[in-house]
């Protein structure tokens, strides 16, 4: 082999040596760079794992009523005549007594009031659906002997709203029943009538319980 070639195969023989340099330093370099991002992705997995692990449910309502269960003082204000421009309110004195059925899933509610224009005596049956989270408020009177149609609503934020729609004087109208302003030993009840859609309600029974101490509340 004369002297040319051989200078040719060292310069080809370098070339190679460099380039095989070049491109391990370039892998090395390229591992350093993607080992935190590999390590920020994992991290990023792992969170949202952990994410979906403790993303909070739907609040489970079934207890929502246990602040009622027990005896309570009834003052009842009732609007005579709804959605007919009547003003002529009546006043009732009487007791409410709340009891709890399956383990708070449901409750029962006896009302008995007296006032000028009668006695009333009430029953609520009340019945939590876990699927929906919500009640349904079934309402009966000795007098009428028969359920009505059932409002049905949920507790958001402390405060309670219950909707349906009845007939009242051959006409359809929506019902709203609220219980608002809960403390551990009073709690506010409101009903009111829509012939509007929704658009103007009409109040018309008022009820402020305030709760009775059993006997050894009292002792203390």
């Amino acid at each position: 082999m004369n002297l040319s070639k051989r200078s040719e195969l060292r310069r080809i023989s370098a070339r190679g040596l460099r380039d095989y340099i070049r491109t391990y330093l370039l892998v090395c370099s390229l591992a350093v760079i993607l080992q935190p991002l590999q390590v920020l992705a994992q991290q990023n997995s792992d969170a949202a794992k952990t994410s979906l692990q403790h993303t909070p449910t739907e609040p489970d309502g079934q207890h929502d009523f246990d602040f009622e269960i027990g005896t309570w003082k009834t003052h009842l204000s009732r609007l005579l005549h709804p959605l007919t421009g009547s003003t002529t309110w009546v006043e009732y004195e009487g007791t409410t007594v709340v009891r709890r059925v399956w383990n708070g899933r449901a409750n029962l509610v006896e009302l008995k009031v007296d006032g000028p224009a009668g006695h009333i005596e009430g029953l609520s049956l009340r019945l939590y659906k876990p699927q929906s989270h919500q009640w349904s408020l079934n309402f009966a009177n000795s007098h009428g002997g028969t359920m009505s149609q059932p409002t049905i609503g949920e507790f958001i934020d402390g405060r309670g709203e219950f909707f349906d729609q009845e007939t009242l004087n051959d006409r359809a109208i929506l019902v709203r029943f609220v219980i608002s302003d809960i403390t551990p030993n009073s709690c506010h009840f409101e009903q009111a009538f829509s012939n509007d859609g929704g658009k103007t309600w009409e109040v018309n029974w008022i009820a402020t319980d305030t709760r009775v101490k059993d006997e050894s509340d009292q002792a203390h």
